[in-house]
């Protein structure tokens, strides 16, 4: 949906209560007016969409992982913390990011962490390397040239979300797609990182994981 740009008259005192309202919610006064006219009118907009599946998303990683969802409405992204089974429990965060307007690519993940440790610093670099060997022999064909980007350094790990071949935006459930994507990634690493799993585990495990229906966003 395209935005341009319209005069309106409006009271002072209406917009003073605007401005108030959208400092609340993390927003800003033209999102805030957009969204309350839409709801007027049942028109329903990407910020619309993406809170929907952000509250999906919150209830699903809330209710069956330990990980702590944190959302706010208006926003085009939400986090999620999780503690590893290491030494002194660092924690991670993951951050989900979705687009306005989608594409083949329809979003960010990406997974922060912040350690001292130089051992977990090159278990987690290790997990990373070999999670895209995994992703790139098994589920990269399924996508779009081009639709999986990974970054990885600097304490984080970045990938995009993605829509495999022939399916749309609005076909999926995308909340319980991204729940799904997350507790499997953060499970596996988990493992990787208590020691739990070999390289051939986590292979095996996540080869699992896919013919249960996971990992395909």
């Amino acid at each position: 949906m395209e935005k341009s740009l319209y005069s309106l008259m409006l009271m002072d005192e209406v917009v003073a209560e605007i401005d108030k309202l959208a400092a609340r919610t993390g927003t800003n006064r033209s999102n805030l007016v957009n969204q309350i006219l839409a709801d007027y009118v049942s028109v329903s907009t990407p910020e619309k969409e993406i809170e929907g599946i952000f509250r999906k998303l919150e209830e699903l990683i809330g209710s069956t992982t330990d990980m702590v969802p944190f959302f706010s409405p208006n926003q085009l992204s939400m986090s999620m913390k999780s503690s590893l089974q290491y030494k002194y429990r660092p924690t991670v965060r993951y951050q989900v990011q979705l687009y306005r307007s989608p594409g083949d690519s329809i979003g960010e993940l990406t997974v922060n962490f912040r350690t001292q440790s130089q051992s977990l610093l090159t278990a987690m670099a290790q997990f990373f390397m070999m999670w895209k060997r995994l992703e790139d022999a098994y589920i990269a064909d399924y996508y779009p040239a081009g639709a999986l980007q990974y970054q990885m350094g600097d304490g984080r790990f970045i990938r995009t979300l993605a829509l495999p071949k022939g399916r749309s935006y609005r076909e999926l459930d995308l909340g319980k797609e991204i729940s799904s994507y997350i507790s499997m990634f953060d499970k596996l690493m988990k493992g990787w990182l208590s020691g739990a799993y070999t390289e051939r585990d986590l292979e095996r495990a996540y080869v699992d994981h896919l013919n249960n229906g996971v990992g395909l966003i």
